[in-house]
């Protein structure tokens, strides 16, 4: 039987996490008639005809990333990183069991998921190696800054859903490539 270190646990739990969310993103969008991806909301998957799969996958992106957060302390004992990405991993969650019908809890809790993901892909750099460290702070501006435009209502043409992307497709990115930096991490366990 082979016996994985903590940080390659965390990258599986991450890699698994990121990547069931966008199939499920991708399914879910599929499966909604008239669904845009400029138009609508994420989070317009939650409550339409394919909402039980995007429920269900936002709420695993959460709880697997709290696994992951739980063996990336393990790793690195780094308390600001774990309690970000935790907090984000549990308004993931909730996003999944609050749908946009169950207001404020549901604007609350993606305005958490995307505030401290992309603080989590930022603050990341801490436990990184150059050069993904640098991709990690961008990625994670990128969302922020998103967060921004997406508040202000500035969708630069890409509307709605296209900004909403903006700020957490990079997020999405960063935990699939830093779960495969932890995979590929070599480390004394």
């Amino acid at each position: 039987m082979m016996i994985y270190s903590n940080g390659k646990v965390a990258g599986i739990f991450f890699f698994i996490a990121a990547s069931q969310f966008i199939l499920g993103l991708i399914v879910a969008e599929a499966l909604y008639p008239g669904y845009s991806i400029s138009a609508n909301y994420i989070s317009d998957l939650g409550v339409g005809p394919s909402s039980t799969i995007f429920n269900v996958s936002i709420f695993l992106v959460g709880f697997l990333s709290i696994i992951g957060a739980y063996f990336l302390h393990r790793t690195f004992h780094d308390w600001t990183i774990t309690l970000l990405l935790t907090i984000a991993a549990l308004a993931a969650m909730n996003v999944g069991i609050f749908t946009e019908n169950s207001e404020p809890m549901h604007t609350i809790a993606s305005v958490l998921v995307f505030f401290f993901g992309g603080l989590s892909a930022i603050v990341s750099y801490r436990v990184l190696k150059s050069p993904f460290s640098i991709i990690a702070i961008t990625l994670g501006l990128v969302s922020l800054f998103a967060s921004i435009f997406f508040i202000g209502k500035f969708y630069l043409g890409i509307g709605v859903g296209g900004m909403e992307r903006m700020i957490a497709y990079p997020i999405l990115i960063w935990m699939i490539g830093v779960g495969g930096f932890l995979i590929a991490f070599s480390e004394e366990s």
